[in-house]
Order: structure tokens, then sequence, then C-alpha cells
């Protein structure tokens, strides 16, 4: 039987957050992808079907918000959820202008990243 669940891939450097946001994500019934940088992300088997993408902005090398603008160079159309500890207006404005479909700062209820991919996904 085909798996009828949406993956969504969270991109961190943050092993506990990561689990973590995969555990929550597992539990509303979302099918979780955890990648520890960009460059991991993008070297995942090109099979692998994402429909919507948790990213944080501030990675060990190439930063979300660089990951984003290549994806969108390359024609990649993926919903972005923009997570970041370090929140500012610059960052902010950044990101919207790259695209996302939400900017989250950390320590962001459950609910409010359920919200934002619910709506990435039209759901």
């Amino acid at each position: 039987m085909e798996n009828l669940r949406r993956t969504v891939a969270v991109v961190d450097d943050d092993a506990s957050l990561r689990r973590s946001l995969g555990r929550l994500l597992n539990a509303y019934g979302f099918q979780a992808e955890e990648y520890t940088s960009a460059e991991d992300f993008l070297a995942r088997d090109p099979n692998t079907a994402i429909d919507c993408l948790v990213l944080d902005i501030d990675l060990g090398g190439m930063s979300g918000i660089d990951l984003q603008r290549r994806l969108k160079a390359e024609g990649t159309s993926l919903p972005v959820i923009f997570i970041t500890a370090l929140e500012t207006a610059s960052a902010k404005a950044e990101a919207e202008k790259v695209g996302c479909v939400a900017y989250l700062q950390k320590q962001f209820p459950g609910g409010a990243l359920i919200a934002a991919i619910n709506k990435a996904m039209g759901l």
C-alpha cells in the first residue's frame, strides 16, 4: 500500500530539536525526514519526496536562507518554514524576501509549527 502521509523535512544542526520536531510531526500524522545541514539535505536521495521544508536559518555551513535561494534557482517551489533562535529584523526580512510560508522564533509552540505546515500544504 502506498504511504499517504505527507513528508516534512527538518533541517537543523541541533540534534535534540530535530528529534523533538520529528516526534511532533509524527504525532500529527506527518512523515519526518531529518537532516543535519543544508548540504545533507542537498545530498539526500533525489527520489525522497518532500512536501514541506522546516529550515533553520543559522546552520554550520550553508545557511537556511542560502539553501532556499539555491532551491528557488533550481526551480524548486517547495514550501519553506524558517525557524531561528536569533531573530533579527534583517534576518526576517531576508527570509521573507527569499520566500517562506512562516518565520518562527525558537522556542515556538508546537501548534504554531503544525498550523504553518498545514497552511503550506493547503490542509
